[in-house]
């Protein structure tokens, strides 16, 4: 057991490499989240979405423990990802640009044995024009627009792409996809308008397996899964389905230190603006975590963090580096400088904070700060 971890067991920081807010990051727990999946999806594949380094998580770490456990296909989002991904994967894995390439990335991708995702006539004819100027046939995905209108071939010209594909263009297509809206509702009608739509696509390219499913997507049953589903939030213990069980591990523990703590009188008033004024005497703690380390402003006066399984609520503005916390319900003395409190761990779920931030998991996880200490585990 190494010396941070010692300290942070004990319930404070410690000084090792200078922080004051530690990211534990469980990789078994990743690993079991994604055989859960895979199983899911069966006899499918299942993928892992590893853009935004996945999810703020380290797509080194994360996509290497993925492999050993079985996951051949990885998605990012933009080129620039999967340059820095594609060189830390062993050659049986296979890289993915969801949004395709930007003009002039053609050869770079081709060079690199990276596959886009093609999403328009116009990348399909850079992708086809890079296969002929190397004379040798190149890879790609056709995604098509299902009613999501964000990225993908519209309807309308789906005839001519596949006007397209029936001629010599020197490209492989790998399989044909598309990306569900409303996946985490599983009672919204555009997940099926939007399964009838895919169906369709199919009927026009046959010759090409599907992929459909994201995380969402895997819950609502085999129609969607196609032959491989791209798992994301889901794997990084986030809930795949609102409004039900979450049946993830959670993967992420947050915990940052106390920097300093008080007892004001009543009518003090407490952070910028003066927001909140206490109604009575209260002790307050000041931690070492803001909105620049991913907490965002909206959860002032809002949200909490916890110290024993106690609740210890948000007091005044999120500031920039600091948050102010109302530990009136703890004993005297319980924290003290360099005292850990949580943010995120068994008493408060990335959707607890999303909740009281007013906004979505995927939101908290990939802004957590890069000034928090991670911990691989």
């Amino acid at each position: 057991m190494d010396g941070v971890t010692k300290t942070m067991r004990q319930g404070e920081a410690g000084a090792t490499g200078g922080a004051s807010g530690y990211l534990a990051i469980d990789l078994a727990a990743l690993a079991r989240n994604y055989e859960r999946l895979a199983a899911e999806v069966a006899p499918a594949r299942a993928a892992a979405v590893v853009k935004a380094d996945a999810y703020g998580l380290g797509a080194a770490r994360v996509a290497e423990r993925l492999h050993a456990h079985g996951c051949r296909h990885f998605f990012v989002a933009q080129f620039v990802e999967a340059l820095r991904l594609r060189p830390l994967l062993a050659a049986d894995a296979t890289v993915f640009v969801l949004n395709g390439l930007q003009p002039g990335n053609e050869l770079a991708c081709a060079r690199e044995g990276i596959v886009p995702v093609i999403n328009s006539l116009e990348q399909w004819r850079q992708w086809a024009d890079a296969a002929r100027t190397l004379a040798r046939r190149l890879p790609a995905v056709l995604q098509f627009d299902t009613g999501m209108s964000r990225l993908g071939v519209p309807p309308e010209e789906r005839a001519a792409l596949a006007e397209l594909v029936s001629g010599d263009s020197g490209i492989d297509v790998l399989f044909v996809m598309s990306h569900l809206a409303c996946a985490d509702d599983a009672d919204s009608a555009q997940n099926g308008e939007q399964s009838a739509e895919m169906a369709r696509v199919s009927a026009q390219f046959p010759q090409f397996p599907v992929c459909f499913a994201n995380s969402g997507g895997i819950f609502l049953g085999k129609a969607y899964h196609g032959v491989l589903a791209r798992p994301g939030i889901a794997l990084y213990g986030g809930a795949p389905t609102a409004g039900r069980a979450n049946p993830m591990e959670p993967v992420v523990k947050l915990d940052v230190a106390v920097v300093q703590t008080r007892t004001v009188p009543a009518g003090t008033r407490i952070g910028y603006g003066g927001s909140h004024v206490a109604t009575g005497p209260t002790r307050l703690a000041t931690i070492a975590a803001g909105y620049a380390d991913g907490l965002p402003r909206s959860l002032s006066d809002r949200g909490a963090v916890y110290c024993d399984g106690v609740r210890l609520p948000i007091v005044g503005r999120v500031s920039m580096d600091s948050i102010t916390i109302d530990v009136s319900a703890l004993p005297e003395g319980r924290l003290k400088l360099g005292s850990l409190v949580e943010v995120l761990g068994p008493h408060q779920t990335l959707e607890d904070v999303a909740r009281d931030a007013g906004t979505i998991a995927y939101e908290i996880l990939t802004g957590l700060g890069h000034r928090y200490e991670r911990q691989y585990r």
